[in-house]
């Protein structure tokens, strides 16, 4: 799973998450892409999921980009322990996720299974998505 290989701090503090995305909004690398409409946490787990998902359905054609990389560290205190005492011990990793931004992108295969493929990796997300295609992108 994704997770960084250092950090500079082992605990983060949450943050909120307001406003749209300023980058990471237009398709970079692939044809295809599945852009986030909400704003969320999206966890390791979360993107492993939704990436195994698209490479078994596109048969381990075309190519997979991940653009989303979960660096935030989720803290959690162990099941019932009382109040105080410091924070939890860290958990697991987060990407922070505003809304616009492109989280997954596909390329190198017809615009028919990337559609399906990313549907059922958009499943396994916990925010709405929507399906991009380049094209919508070309610069006037």
């Amino acid at each position: 799973m994704l997770q960084p290989k250092r950090v500079k701090f082992r605990r983060q503090q949450k943050g909120r998450i307001r406003g749209n995305a300023q980058r990471g909004t237009t398709l970079a690398f692939g044809q295809y892409g599945l852009k986030a409409l909400e704003p969320k946490w999206i966890t390791n787990r979360q993107i492993e999921a939704a990436r195994q998902t698209m490479t078994r359905h596109m048969k381990r054609e075309g190519h997979v980009w991940i653009r989303i990389f979960p660096d935030k560290s989720i803290t959690k205190k162990p099941a019932e322990v009382r109040m105080g005492k410091g924070k939890g011990a860290p958990d697991h990793f987060a990407a922070v996720v505003k809304p616009g931004r492109i989280m997954f992108e596909v390329g190198g295969v017809s615009e028919k299974i990337a559609r399906e493929a990313l549907a059922l990796a958009a499943q396994k997300l916990p925010i709405k998505t929507k399906f991009v295609i380049r094209r919508d992108y070309v610069k006037l």
